[in-house]
C-alpha cells in the first residue's frame, strides 16, 4: 500500500528538486541548513542568494 502512495505523490511533482544549503550564522558561527523544494530552473537562483 505504501508503494501506491509514493507513486501517486511522485507523479505530480516531476519538476521539483529538493535543495539543501549550509549557511553560517554571523552571531554564533554555527552552521544551519536551509531546505527548500524548488523547480529545476530555479536551483541556481536558490544557491546564488546569500
Amino acid at each position: 500500500m505504501a508503494k501506491k502512495t509514493v507513486a501517486s505523490l511522485q507523479s505530480g511533482v516531476k519538476n521539483l528538486t529538493k535543495v539543501i544549503k549550509m549557511v553560517k550564522s554571523e552571531k554564533t558561527g554555527a552552521y544551519a541548513f536551509k531546505e527548500a523544494m524548488v523547480t529545476k530552473e530555479k536551483v541556481n537562483d536558490f544557491f546564488a542568494k546569500k
